[in-house]
Protein backbone atom coordinates (compact mmCIF):
# COMPACT_ATOMS: atom_id res chain seq x y z
CA UNK A 1 0.00 0.00 0.00
CA UNK A 2 1.48 3.12 -1.21
CA UNK A 3 0.28 5.90 1.44
CA UNK A 4 -0.10 9.76 0.97
CA UNK A 5 -1.14 12.17 3.23
CA UNK A 6 -4.09 13.25 0.89
CA UNK A 7 -5.01 9.52 0.08
CA UNK A 8 -7.54 8.10 2.65
CA UNK A 9 -6.10 4.50 3.70
CA UNK A 10 -8.48 1.41 4.61
CA UNK A 11 -7.46 -1.38 6.33
CA UNK A 12 -9.50 -4.29 6.00
CA UNK A 13 -9.28 -6.77 9.19
CA UNK A 14 -9.64 -10.33 8.61
CA UNK A 15 -8.18 -13.92 8.77
CA UNK A 16 -8.84 -16.70 11.13
CA UNK A 17 -11.31 -16.48 14.28
CA UNK A 18 -9.33 -16.64 17.10
CA UNK A 19 -5.93 -15.43 15.63
CA UNK A 20 -6.04 -11.86 17.01
CA UNK A 21 -8.18 -9.81 15.19
CA UNK A 22 -9.05 -7.76 18.59
CA UNK A 23 -5.75 -7.31 19.41
CA UNK A 24 -5.23 -5.91 15.57
CA UNK A 25 -8.13 -3.52 15.88
CA UNK A 26 -7.06 -2.41 19.45
CA UNK A 27 -3.58 -1.40 17.93
CA UNK A 28 -5.08 0.34 14.77
CA UNK A 29 -7.48 2.26 17.14
CA UNK A 30 -4.12 3.26 19.15
CA UNK A 31 -2.46 4.71 15.98
CA UNK A 32 -5.54 6.85 14.87
CA UNK A 33 -7.44 4.47 12.71
CA UNK A 34 -11.62 4.71 13.24
CA UNK A 35 -12.54 1.43 13.76
CA UNK A 36 -15.44 -0.68 12.84
CA UNK A 37 -15.88 -4.08 14.12
CA UNK A 38 -18.18 -7.15 11.92
CA UNK A 39 -19.01 -4.43 8.85
CA UNK A 40 -20.74 -6.54 6.31
CA UNK A 41 -18.74 -6.21 3.10
CA UNK A 42 -21.46 -5.21 1.08
CA UNK A 43 -21.55 -2.42 2.93
CA UNK A 44 -18.00 -1.19 2.35
CA UNK A 45 -18.87 1.02 -0.80
CA UNK A 46 -21.38 2.92 1.02
CA UNK A 47 -18.42 3.60 4.16
CA UNK A 48 -15.94 4.20 1.43
CA UNK A 49 -18.50 7.30 -0.27
CA UNK A 50 -18.73 8.76 3.44
CA UNK A 51 -14.94 8.58 4.06
CA UNK A 52 -14.71 10.53 0.28
CA UNK A 53 -17.66 13.09 1.55
CA UNK A 54 -14.98 14.01 4.12
CA UNK A 55 -13.21 15.92 2.76
CA UNK A 56 -9.90 14.26 4.27
CA UNK A 57 -11.58 14.33 8.11
CA UNK A 58 -11.78 10.90 8.17
CA UNK A 59 -8.07 9.91 6.83
CA UNK A 60 -7.14 6.65 8.12
CA UNK A 61 -9.53 3.61 8.59
CA UNK A 62 -9.97 -0.09 9.40
CA UNK A 63 -12.38 -2.73 8.83
CA UNK A 64 -13.32 -6.08 11.08
CA UNK A 65 -14.77 -8.46 8.47
CA UNK A 66 -15.55 -11.81 9.65
CA UNK A 67 -16.23 -14.20 6.54
CA UNK A 68 -18.81 -16.95 7.13
CA UNK A 69 -19.34 -18.15 3.50
CA UNK A 70 -19.12 -17.93 0.18
CA UNK A 71 -21.14 -14.90 -0.33
CA UNK A 72 -19.39 -13.06 1.94
CA UNK A 73 -16.26 -13.24 0.19
CA UNK A 74 -18.09 -12.62 -3.27
CA UNK A 75 -19.24 -9.93 -1.71
CA UNK A 76 -16.00 -8.33 -0.57
CA UNK A 77 -14.17 -9.28 -3.42
CA UNK A 78 -17.02 -6.95 -5.53
CA UNK A 79 -16.84 -4.04 -3.06
CA UNK A 80 -12.84 -3.40 -3.61
CA UNK A 81 -13.52 -3.22 -7.12
CA UNK A 82 -16.06 -0.96 -6.70
CA UNK A 83 -13.51 1.16 -4.43
CA UNK A 84 -10.42 0.86 -6.88
CA UNK A 85 -12.84 2.06 -9.68
CA UNK A 86 -14.39 4.84 -8.08
CA UNK A 87 -12.17 6.32 -4.96
CA UNK A 88 -8.99 7.57 -4.73
CA UNK A 89 -9.00 5.57 -1.40
CA UNK A 90 -5.63 2.98 -0.80
CA UNK A 91 -6.57 -0.23 0.63
CA UNK A 92 -4.95 -3.36 2.08
CA UNK A 93 -6.29 -6.60 3.40
CA UNK A 94 -4.39 -7.65 6.90
CA UNK A 95 -4.81 -11.83 7.41
CA UNK A 96 -4.55 -13.29 10.50
CA UNK A 97 -3.53 -16.63 10.62
CA UNK A 98 -2.11 -19.09 13.47
CA UNK A 99 -1.89 -23.04 13.49
CA UNK A 100 -4.71 -25.28 14.11
CA UNK A 101 -3.28 -26.64 17.18
CA UNK A 102 -2.80 -22.84 18.33
CA UNK A 103 -6.47 -21.88 17.62
CA UNK A 104 -7.49 -25.24 19.41
CA UNK A 105 -5.96 -24.56 22.57
CA UNK A 106 -7.09 -21.12 22.32
CA UNK A 107 -10.61 -22.27 22.34
CA UNK A 108 -10.23 -24.32 25.50
CA UNK A 109 -8.57 -22.04 27.11
CA UNK A 110 -11.27 -18.92 26.22
CA UNK A 111 -14.45 -21.92 26.54
CA UNK A 112 -16.15 -20.31 23.47
CA UNK A 113 -17.08 -22.10 20.56
CA UNK A 114 -16.61 -21.87 17.37
CA UNK A 115 -18.69 -20.01 15.60
CA UNK A 116 -18.27 -22.38 12.39
CA UNK A 117 -19.17 -25.52 14.72
CA UNK A 118 -21.40 -24.17 17.38
CA UNK A 119 -22.37 -27.50 18.51
CA UNK A 120 -19.39 -29.87 17.49
CA UNK A 121 -15.28 -29.35 17.97
CA UNK A 122 -13.35 -26.63 17.85
CA UNK A 123 -11.02 -28.33 14.80
CA UNK A 124 -14.20 -29.12 12.75
CA UNK A 125 -14.65 -25.29 13.10
CA UNK A 126 -11.47 -24.22 12.44
CA UNK A 127 -10.81 -26.63 9.21
CA UNK A 128 -13.89 -25.42 7.47
CA UNK A 129 -12.92 -21.87 8.43
CA UNK A 130 -9.71 -22.06 6.77
CA UNK A 131 -10.85 -23.61 3.51
CA UNK A 132 -13.41 -20.95 3.43
CA UNK A 133 -10.94 -18.05 3.76
CA UNK A 134 -8.27 -19.91 1.49
CA UNK A 135 -9.01 -17.33 -1.36
CA UNK A 136 -8.70 -14.65 0.61
CA UNK A 137 -5.64 -15.21 2.29
CA UNK A 138 -4.60 -15.05 -1.52
CA UNK A 139 -5.69 -11.87 -1.93
CA UNK A 140 -3.75 -9.96 1.44
CA UNK A 141 -1.09 -8.02 1.47
CA UNK A 142 0.00 -9.18 4.91
CA UNK A 143 -0.36 -12.26 6.63
CA UNK A 144 1.01 -12.64 9.96
CA UNK A 145 1.08 -15.89 11.69
CA UNK A 146 0.13 -15.33 15.94
CA UNK A 147 1.08 -18.74 16.62
CA UNK A 148 4.25 -18.02 18.70
CA UNK A 149 3.13 -14.18 19.49
CA UNK A 150 2.23 -12.44 22.40
CA UNK A 151 -0.19 -10.09 22.28
CA UNK A 152 2.31 -7.50 23.36
CA UNK A 153 4.28 -9.01 20.35
CA UNK A 154 1.50 -9.05 17.97
CA UNK A 155 0.71 -5.43 18.67
CA UNK A 156 4.21 -4.32 18.08
CA UNK A 157 4.51 -5.95 14.90
CA UNK A 158 0.99 -4.10 13.47
CA UNK A 159 2.09 -0.73 15.09
CA UNK A 160 5.66 -1.65 13.30
CA UNK A 161 4.00 -1.90 9.43
CA UNK A 162 1.39 0.92 9.81
CA UNK A 163 3.90 3.38 11.41
CA UNK A 164 5.75 3.30 8.47
CA UNK A 165 4.53 5.87 6.20
CA UNK A 166 5.87 6.96 3.00
CA UNK A 167 5.46 6.30 -0.82
CA UNK A 168 6.96 2.90 -1.85
CA UNK A 169 8.08 1.99 2.17
CA UNK A 170 8.71 -1.19 2.89
CA UNK A 171 9.16 -3.20 6.13
CA UNK A 172 11.72 -6.20 6.15
CA UNK A 173 10.52 -8.83 9.35
CA UNK A 174 13.71 -10.94 9.69
CA UNK A 175 12.22 -14.32 11.82
CA UNK A 176 14.63 -16.93 12.78
CA UNK A 177 13.38 -20.21 13.94
CA UNK A 178 13.52 -23.82 14.37
CA UNK A 179 12.51 -26.39 11.49
CA UNK A 180 11.71 -28.98 14.18
CA UNK A 181 8.59 -26.82 15.26
CA UNK A 182 7.39 -26.08 12.29
CA UNK A 183 8.07 -23.45 9.27
CA UNK A 184 6.83 -19.66 9.96
CA UNK A 185 3.35 -19.48 7.84
CA UNK A 186 3.67 -15.91 7.22
CA UNK A 187 7.35 -16.00 5.43
CA UNK A 188 7.57 -14.88 2.38
CA UNK A 189 11.15 -16.18 1.81
CA UNK A 190 12.88 -19.24 3.69
CA UNK A 191 16.34 -20.08 4.22
CA UNK A 192 17.91 -22.84 5.48
CA UNK A 193 21.13 -22.85 6.94
CA UNK A 194 21.40 -26.15 8.59
CA UNK A 195 24.45 -27.08 6.38
CA UNK A 196 26.17 -24.94 8.56
CA UNK A 197 28.62 -26.31 11.91
CA UNK A 198 26.43 -26.45 14.49
CA UNK A 199 27.36 -24.50 18.50
CA UNK A 200 25.30 -27.41 19.89
CA UNK A 201 28.00 -29.48 19.61
CA UNK A 202 30.32 -27.15 21.31
CA UNK A 203 29.61 -27.51 24.91
CA UNK A 204 29.94 -24.51 26.13
CA UNK A 205 28.21 -22.50 23.86
CA UNK A 206 24.76 -25.22 23.78
CA UNK A 207 23.27 -23.59 26.72
CA UNK A 208 23.56 -19.76 24.70
CA UNK A 209 21.60 -17.95 21.77
CA UNK A 210 22.95 -16.92 18.43
CA UNK A 211 22.79 -13.48 19.96
CA UNK A 212 25.72 -14.37 22.82
CA UNK A 213 28.86 -13.01 21.54
CA UNK A 214 30.36 -16.52 21.33
CA UNK A 215 27.89 -18.24 19.64
CA UNK A 216 27.42 -15.46 16.85
CA UNK A 217 31.30 -15.37 16.27
CA UNK A 218 31.40 -19.14 16.06
CA UNK A 219 28.45 -19.15 13.12
CA UNK A 220 30.66 -16.36 11.48
CA UNK A 221 34.09 -17.61 11.37
CA UNK A 222 33.49 -20.24 8.85
CA UNK A 223 34.21 -19.76 5.11
CA UNK A 224 30.89 -21.20 3.96
CA UNK A 225 28.99 -18.91 6.51
CA UNK A 226 30.97 -15.88 4.43
CA UNK A 227 30.35 -17.08 0.72
CA UNK A 228 26.43 -17.62 1.82
CA UNK A 229 26.10 -14.39 3.49
CA UNK A 230 27.40 -12.69 0.78
CA UNK A 231 25.08 -14.47 -1.87
CA UNK A 232 22.49 -14.22 0.67
CA UNK A 233 22.76 -10.22 1.00
CA UNK A 234 23.04 -10.13 -2.54
CA UNK A 235 19.86 -11.94 -3.32
CA UNK A 236 17.90 -9.30 -0.97
CA UNK A 237 19.02 -6.37 -2.07
CA UNK A 238 17.51 -7.34 -5.58
CA UNK A 239 14.61 -8.56 -4.08
CA UNK A 240 13.35 -6.22 -1.76
CA UNK A 241 13.67 -2.87 -4.30
CA UNK A 242 11.54 -5.07 -6.32
CA UNK A 243 8.71 -6.17 -3.79
CA UNK A 244 8.46 -2.30 -3.08
CA UNK A 245 8.25 -0.89 -6.76
CA UNK A 246 5.07 -3.90 -6.68
CA UNK A 247 3.65 -2.36 -3.99
CA UNK A 248 4.23 -4.96 -1.23
CA UNK A 249 4.23 -3.20 2.00
CA UNK A 250 6.39 -5.92 3.99
CA UNK A 251 8.57 -8.97 3.38
CA UNK A 252 8.87 -11.61 5.87
CA UNK A 253 11.91 -13.55 5.39
CA UNK A 254 12.28 -16.90 7.75
CA UNK A 255 15.89 -18.03 8.99
CA UNK A 256 15.65 -21.78 9.74
CA UNK A 257 18.09 -23.90 11.23
CA UNK A 258 17.24 -27.26 13.04
CA UNK A 259 16.00 -25.31 16.78
CA UNK A 260 16.36 -22.35 16.02
CA UNK A 261 18.65 -21.47 18.52
CA UNK A 262 21.74 -21.26 17.36
CA UNK A 263 22.66 -20.75 13.62
CA UNK A 264 19.58 -19.13 12.32
CA UNK A 265 19.78 -16.23 15.32
CA UNK A 266 23.46 -15.11 14.42
CA UNK A 267 22.50 -15.06 10.60
CA UNK A 268 19.36 -13.03 11.48
CA UNK A 269 21.27 -10.69 13.95
CA UNK A 270 23.85 -10.27 11.13
CA UNK A 271 20.47 -9.57 8.11
CA UNK A 272 18.93 -7.21 11.04
CA UNK A 273 22.65 -5.08 10.71
CA UNK A 274 23.32 -5.51 6.94
CA UNK A 275 19.64 -4.65 5.49
CA UNK A 276 17.67 -1.38 6.23
CA UNK A 277 20.15 0.99 5.00
CA UNK A 278 17.71 2.85 2.31
CA UNK A 279 15.39 5.72 3.67
CA UNK A 280 12.39 3.44 2.53
CA UNK A 281 12.73 0.11 4.93
CA UNK A 282 12.80 -0.50 7.73
CA UNK A 283 14.15 -3.84 9.80
CA UNK A 284 12.75 -5.72 12.41
CA UNK A 285 14.33 -8.74 13.65
CA UNK A 286 12.63 -11.53 16.07
CA UNK A 287 13.51 -15.11 17.10
CA UNK A 288 10.42 -17.20 17.52
CA UNK A 289 12.09 -20.14 19.01
CA UNK A 290 15.27 -19.07 20.72
CA UNK A 291 14.24 -19.08 23.94
CA UNK A 292 11.23 -22.02 23.44
CA UNK A 293 13.29 -24.43 25.98
CA UNK A 294 13.34 -21.84 28.71
CA UNK A 295 9.91 -20.67 28.81
CA UNK A 296 6.30 -22.73 28.38
CA UNK A 297 4.45 -22.39 25.34
CA UNK A 298 2.33 -19.25 25.56
CA UNK A 299 -1.45 -19.17 23.95
CA UNK A 300 -4.67 -16.70 23.99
Amino acid sequence: MEDSPNVAKLVIITGMSGAGKTIAVQSLEDLGFFCVDNLPPVLIPKFAELIDQSKGRIGKVALVIDLRGREFFTSLSESLRTIKENYTITYEILFLDATDQTLVQRYKESRRRHPLAPEGLPLEGIQLERKLLEELKGMASQVIDTSSLKPAELKERIVSRFTSIGKGSISVNVISFGFKYGVPIDADLIFDVRFLPNPHYVEHLRPNTGQDPDVYDYVMKWNETQEFLTKLIDMLQFLIPKYAKEGKSQVVVGIGCTGGKHRSVAIAEYLGKMLGNSETETVRVSHRDADRDRRPEVSR
